[in-house]
């Protein structure tokens, strides 16, 4: 990795550039724009419980002093499924109240949340941390991915966790299932996610991988 790379835990000052970041790749490493318009909604709904209720768990990707990654993770999922449930009422009134000035595409993409996105989220264990990842496109590379991730198992094995998991979304440009299990991922399930279907000719998939921390994969790394 280039001298100019830093991976380094999150820091409060990072928020408005991890939110930015957000919403620059959430149409499949790409700008959300076409498929929603409300970057602010859709930052809050990706980052917010991250950012300012459990930062510790957030690691950033910096270039030459600019930020141009991040993962995102948690050790406390029954705090974020408590927060998620009065968060998600707050996200549902905000965007009832912006909806009939929204696009036809950022409407279209509401009523999959409302009445699809719940359907084709693939099983996940409800007891164990998790995380996601997101880089902009000239930042991507295996080897920056894997060192984001090395920094968060080590900060779950510092804390005694035993298991993590992930979503990742996978299509046949992006990094697949089998990128995870050189790592001692395992797929547990995988979905269709149907709102890029009118954008993407070709399916894409969100799937669920489940690492054991103590399986000895990648011990050269999270040891160090």
């Amino acid at each position: 990795m280039p001298s100019a790379d830093v991976i380094r835990p999150y820091r409060p000052s990072d928020r408005d550039a991890v939110r930015r970041l957000c919403c620059e790749t959430g149409y499949l490493g790409k700008a959300i724009d076409p498929v929603f318009e409300d970057r602010e909604l859709f930052a809050d709904y990706l980052t917010k419980f991250y950012t300012d209720w459990e930062p510790e768990s957030t690691f950033v990707l910096e270039q030459d002093g600019e930020l141009k990654g991040y993962l995102m993770g948690s050790r406390r999922p029954f705090l974020q499924q408590f927060y998620n449930f009065f968060h998600n009422l707050s996200l549902f009134a905000r965007g009832s109240f912006r909806y009939p000035r929204y696009n036809k595409d950022s409407r279209a993409f509401v009523r999959w949340i409302l009445l699809n996105a719940w359907r084709e989220v693939p099983a996940a264990p409800r007891r164990v941390p998790h995380f996601h990842f997101n880089l902009l496109p000239e930042a991507q590379g295996l080897v920056r991915s894997r060192e984001l991730l090395v920094q968060f198992l080590k900060h779950l094995r510092a804390h005694g966790e035993t298991h993590v998991f992930g979503q990742v979304v996978t299509f046949e440009e992006r990094r697949g299932a089998k990128v995870f299990e050189r790592f001692g991922f395992r797929v547990l399930e995988k979905k269709e996610i149907t709102k890029y279907r009118a954008h993407r000719a070709e399916p894409v998939y969100l799937c669920t991988v489940l690492k054991d921390l103590n399986d000895g994969k990648l011990a050269e790394y999270v040891s160090r």
